[in-house]
């Protein structure tokens, strides 16, 4: 996980005056007379730090029925196509977690659009996808159809809403100018307090109801990653449907804990269980229960990725359950790449492992070598839910995984490295010129952050070599690590930027 940061504005730091990261008082003071000597702007420093120092950033959800504007909305809010936004049932998206930034603050958005399952009805399908995505979020815009008003089902939402307790900013969405702000205006009738009038394709109303958005987002998310006093870790269970994660929390728990339903994108509560492995009480997010069937197997890859996401948001460490006796699939790659991109720490456990003969295991290896080479660095576990084999080296690969997670190198031995590994490796010579890394710091942990000072632009080979020599050199076993890049501005370039 890798970012080039350009050097941004005045005002970017505006918050980084006491957010130091990782970074204790003295070891800041001295890495900002480093950074002084090397020609770095203070603010520029002070804002990559606070930048990638940041803890878990909150999430945001974006409900309402279909055809309202929710994925239109989603790329306005993140300033990018990405969402999809056909409204052809059946469309099944990679991702449904995204990176936002408004008014310089960070957070997450969980679209819930672009998906009908007629099966369910409408009613059962809107409550599906609100209730996966409420469950992860720290608070929810809910968006309606300001021409159409509310409509039975926006009713059956507005009772989710209230039930779940969240903060909810109200969008009036398809509000194309001052005249359509009066069916806006009916909307109070919800009883969710103002309405925005936004128009998501045109951008119009969305910076007021952004700021609004920011107003019901917390600092940072309630959760707080099992730092509190005798608060259990978060585990989540994820994999696609029917790996084996009820069968494998109900074998760890000794008891039939979870009852798998067979009945594809069916509304459930995710199961939150307390179990004791190795003296140790751990709390098992569950999220099993959707199982594909022929005619509905779109839907259900799109309610698992939905439920993923919820619980990979509220957990510290992801167990990925892979089927060892299926070939490697690209919803196996999907998942491993959400919990990567979330900043989990990571822990792969291939399931059904007594039901491999020696060839599944020889094409198995090689598959694990070509299809999940991004995660090489995740302990690997190879376990039965049905025998029970190998549950004994669950915890110590989740202990591992949150050793790695939660590593900081300080700021003195990593120069120290990265001295060492520039004079033994320097960048390759690009265009006349040889960038090089001049010095750095870990931001921050949770997963580890760093972030790079540079004379110009690192190449992503390059980057990449850094990251893997980081882990040789420092561990940092089952979890993800995220590099930023900040380039020194040219003298010349600095003066007319501030002129500006």
């Amino acid at each position: 996980m890798n970012d080039q940061i350009q050097p941004e504005g005045e005002g970017s730091a505006q918050h980084a005056e006491h957010d130091h990261g990782a970074l204790g008082d003295a070891e800041y003071a001295a890495f900002m007379e480093l950074a002084a000597e090397e020609g770095f702007d203070i603010e520029d420093v002070e804002g990559a730090i606070e930048a990638a120092g940041h803890g878990p950033l909150p999430v945001l959800a974006v409900v309402g029925r279909p055809n309202v504007g929710k994925s239109t909305l989603v790329n306005r809010i993140i300033g990018r196509r990405e969402a999809v936004v056909e409204d052809k049932p059946g469309v099944t998206r990679d991702r449904v977690t995204y990176e936002a930034e408004w008014a310089g603050r960070r957070f997450k958005v969980v679209d819930t659009g672009g998906w009908e399952q007629d099966v369910l009805g409408i009613d059962a399908s809107v409550a599906a996808q609100a209730e996966y995505a409420i469950e992860a979020a720290d608070a929810v815009v809910f968006v309606v159809d300001a021409t159409v008003g509310a409509t039975d089902t926006d009713e059956a939402v507005v009772r989710l809403l209230r039930k779940a307790g969240k903060p909810v900013v109200l969008c009036a969405n398809k509000v194309d100018g001052p005249s359509a702000e009066a069916d806006a205006a009916m909307l109070w009738s919800l009883g969710l307090g103002e309405p925005h009038p936004v128009s998501a394709l045109h951008g119009r109303g969305t910076g007021d109801m952004l700021d609004a958005v920011l107003e019901a987002l917390p600092e940072a998310p309630e959760q707080s990653f099992g730092t509190a006093i005798g608060g259990p870790r978060r585990i989540a269970l994820i994999g696609r449907p029917n790996v084996g994660k009820s069968s494998l929390l109900n074998k760890v728990a000794n008891e039939e804990r979870v009852v798998v339903n067979e009945l594809a994108g069916t509304t459930r509560d995710p199961v939150d269980e307390l179990i004791e492995l190795g003296g140790v009480t751990w709390k098992f997010v569950d999220t099993a229960g959707i199982r594909k069937r022929v005619h509905l197997q779109q839907g259900a890859d799109y309610y698992a990725s939905l439920r993923t996401a919820a619980a990979v948001e509220k957990a510290e460490v992801a167990v990925i359950l892979i089927d060892a006796s299926e070939s490697i699939s690209v919803q196996d790659q999907r998942i491993v790449t959400m919990a990567v991109e979330a900043g989990r720490a990571v822990v792969l456990a291939y399931n059904k492992w007594d039901t491999l003969d020696e060839e599944r295991r020889y094409y198995l290896e090689r598959e694990i070598e070509t299809e999940l080479a991004q995660v090489a660095w995740a302990p690997r576990v190879n376990v039965s839910a049905r025998t029970g084999r190998h549950m004994e080296k669950l915890v110590p690969a989740i202990e591992t995984a949150l050793d790695g997670w939660e590593t900081r190198v300080p700021t003195g031995r990593l120069n120290a490295f990265l001295g060492e590994l520039i004079a033994a490796h320097p960048h390759p010579v690009r265009g006349g010129k040889q960038p090089r890394i001049l010095f750095g710091t870990q931001a921050g942990t949770k997963p580890p952050r760093f972030v790079l000072f540079a004379s110009g632009f690192i190449e992503h080979g390059y980057r990449r070599f850094v990251e893997r020599r980081l882990r040789e050199e420092f561990g940092f076993e089952g979890t993800p690590i995220h590099i930023s890049v900040r380039v020194r501005e040219k003298r010349g370039q600095k003066t007319q930027s501030k002129k500006k």
